[in-house]
């Protein structure tokens, strides 16, 4: 073995040895041309290798999109913050529109939406959420690239981490911490920033005039985000994560997972020549590197089937693509399968499963929900609430008067000045205030008097329709149906 492939397998970076191999050429030992025969891990921090392929791609471009994490504070909408949650006035803000208490059901079918898309992702695919999309095993991923870049390869972080106290030790570990810190603030930050206006949350930082509850907020969640993606790791996915727990009930034996196709790899065995005489052994395609073992962010060796472990992040299959690729054998020894495959069933397609159809019909009846509630939503909406007591008046030329508190909600941005007109019966008086100043994201509170000529009252309840709207955007209104009340009629 030449000295650059020696530093190479001590460095762990067997992938350039790798590229050498391939059938023709491997009549050696696997060990003796540089493969780095790697260990499964057993104890302590799991440091795993990193290999290009499609699975890394795609967790790196998942990944970003949680970049919108930290910009979302920062996008403005007609001057305002364009995402916010305004908890002291009640109100959610998002581009323009203001949802409020009344609209609160809009909110709660998108979280009935994704929870049951998640439980029907799990269904088809495993845990794709822990795997990819999970802000964990993202935080995660970024903070042992970080590591990496800071202290090396695996066996050399290994060998760090079991090194005495020392100041070459935090020298080397110092500068990791620190930016760890700094992820951990931006992420609490940001999360504080979606409650309150982000500009003025820095305004306050640097003249130290944070709340106590905005400061232990991003202390709390800073030293959360650098414990547990910087020093628990897999720890929280194993240990801690419900939904590890849980997801053992929602997946099956059509479920496609990550697995290992064992009548192909066993029995597994290094590649080497034959000794004269000797007949070579017969072994699977599995050449038992562990790279596979070597790459799990978890520590999970795939070979020994389905575990608790398993993320299904799909890492494992890029490194035995790899690996089958220089040494000339078909790609998918570790593919993403269900068990009911192996067992010679066709798998059915993913509409005709009974989960699915479930699991798809209340997501449709979900996003119908909001489409409708979104669309229908106006920036104004009117509560009449008709006077109880008493329901209504007999004045002395004979007429009847009823009393209605109006509350009137703006949604909008702006302020507005709300006109209300009523249309009923002939000869009906209208008592009621002219304009009505309401800031945005407010109720306004006017009272409304109508008065009917009694010979015009054909029943007890005639029907009336109160119209409510913008005077400077006219466009902007809204119409609420009520009865007025009056004596029996003989």
């Amino acid at each position: 073995m030449s000295e650059n492939e020696k530093n190479a397998a001590q460095d762990g970076t067997s992938s350039n040895v790798l590229d050498k191999l391939s059938v023709e050429t491997s009549n050696k030992n696997l060990e003796n041309i540089g493969v780095e025969l790697l260990p499964i891990h057993t104890e302590g921090t799991v440091h795993a290798k990193r290999i290009p392929g499609n699975f890394r791609k795609f967790k790196w471009l998942v990944a970003s999109f949680w970049i919108i994490l930290f910009v979302g504070p920062y996008l403005r909408w007609d001057g305002q913050q364009a995402i916010l949650w305004d908890l002291a006035n009640r109100q959610f803000h998002i581009f323009g529109l203001t949802i409020l208490p009344q609209d609160i059901w809009i909110l709660a079918m998108i979280l009935l939406f994704f929870a049951l898309l998640l439980a029907a992702s799990t269904a088809i695919a495993g845990r794709l959420w822990c795997g990819y999309f999970c802000f964990h095993t993202v935080w995660t991923d970024v903070f042992t690239w970080i590591e990496e870049k800071f202290e090396g390869q695996p066996n050399k972080r290994q060998k760090l981490d079991k090194a005495p106290m020392s100041f070459e030790k935090i020298r080397i570990k110092a500068p990791k911490h620190l930016i760890w810190l700094l992820i951990g603030f931006a992420t609490s930050f940001s999360f504080v920033a979606y409650f309150t206006d982000a500009i003025d949350l820095w305004a306050r930082l640097f003249t130290f005039e944070w709340g106590s509850v905005e400061t232990t907020t991003v202390l709390v969640l800073g030293f959360a985000t650098y414990f547990f993606a910087g020093f628990l790791r897999e720890q929280t996915c194993i240990g801690f994560c419900p939904y590890a727990r849980i997801q053992g009930a929602m997946i099956d034996t059509q479920t496609v997972v990550p697995t290992y196709d064992q009548d192909r790899g066993e029995p597994r065995g290094r590649m080497k020549r034959p000794k004269p005489g000797e007949e070579a052994p017969q072994l699977g395609d599995c050449i038992d590197c562990n790279l596979c073992v070597a790459v799990c962010p978890t520590g999970v060796d795939i070979r020994r089937g389905q575990q608790f472990g398993c993320i299904t992040c799909g890492l494992c299959i890029d490194a035995c693509d790899s690996v089958m690729e220089k040494i000339k054998k078909p790609k998918g020894l570790i593919r993403y399968a269900s068990l009911q495959e192996f067992t010679g069933k066709k798998l059915p397609a993913i509409w005709k499963r009974p989960r699915v159809i479930v699991y798809s019909s209340i997501m449709s009846f979900a996003a119908i929900m909001i489409v409708w509630g979104l669309l229908s939503m106006s920036p104004i909406d009117v509560k009449a609430l008709h006077e109880r007591s008493p329901l209504f008046m007999q004045m002395s030329d004979g007429s009847i008067k009823n009393k209605w508190t109006l509350k009137i909600v703006n949604k909008g941005a702006e302020v507005m000045h709300a006109r209300v007109h009523v249309t009923g019966p002939e000869g009906m008086k209208v008592d009621v205030a002219d304009n009505i100043q309401i800031q945005p994201g407010n109720v306004g509170t006017a009272t409304l008097f109508v008065q009917i000529p009694r010979k015009q009252l054909t029943d007890t309840n005639t029907p009336i329709q109160i119209h409510v709207e913008d005077v400077n955007n006219p466009q902007i209104n809204t119409t609420y149906d009520s009865v007025f009340i009056g004596p029996k009629v003989r």
